[in-house]
């Protein structure tokens, strides 16, 4: 009896055997890495889900993380955000980068790294036109948080110099530059740097 089940065994092996080679599927005892699952999130907001301008009619574009990249989304601003002065302008943007994504926009799969903490300081007499001084020195933030607020602010004319966006911290350290590449959209912590920005005109 023993041995009828082990040579019902056998020939049950054979055939699965048989069926996977068949099939084209090879076997094989090294991992394979097939890369990240496709990402389902859309990225995109439905009309229902997009923003209306403010009464003052002001919008702009603000960057947000989505399946590891920025994303623009239109959000009405305050009035400031469309004045003149580059702190002003620095204050309404940063605070539509730190606020909490609406529901639809979580709906598809927005999300910001801008900390709530972090606030626009005074400019110094020294730094050059249109420098950005933050409560934090911005090699401290993360690399999501850093590449949306320099391409938010990129989306500005007020806050742009020679084609970068010029920032500061609390310290005794110079402001330094900041691009917002294609590069840095698809891939949040390639930020590009420039010179020290205070050798500029």
């Amino acid at each position: 009896m023993f041995r009828r089940r082990t040579g019902a065994s056998v020939a049950v092996a054979v055939a699965v055997a048989a069926l996977v080679s068949g099939c084209g599927i090879r076997t094989t005892s090294v991992p394979v890495d097939a890369g990240a699952a496709p990402s389902r999130v859309p990225c995109r907001l439905s009309p229902s889900d997009v923003a209306s301008a403010s009464p003052e009619g002001a919008s702009a574009k603000v960057y947000l993380v989505c399946a590891s990249q920025l994303v623009t989304v239109e959000r009405p601003v305050e009035r400031g955000a469309a004045s003149g002065d580059p702190a002003a302008v620095a204050r309404a943007l940063l605070a539509e980068a730190q606020r909490a994504p609406s529901a639809g926009e979580r709906r598809a799969g927005f999300s910001t790294a801008v900390p709530v903490g972090l606030r626009v300081a005074a400019a110094r007499d020294d730094d050059p036109a249109g420098t950005v001084r933050l409560s934090s020195q911005p090699e401290d933030l993360s690399a999501e948080a850093l590449a949306q607020l320099v391409c938010t602010y990129a989306e500005s004319e007020t806050l742009v110099r020679d084609g970068s966006v010029v920032l500061g911290g609390p310290g005794t350290y110079p402001p330094r530059g900041y691009l917002c590449t294609a590069q840095t959209k698809a891939r949040p912590g390639d930020l590009v740097t420039t010179p020290d920005a205070a050798g500029l005109d």
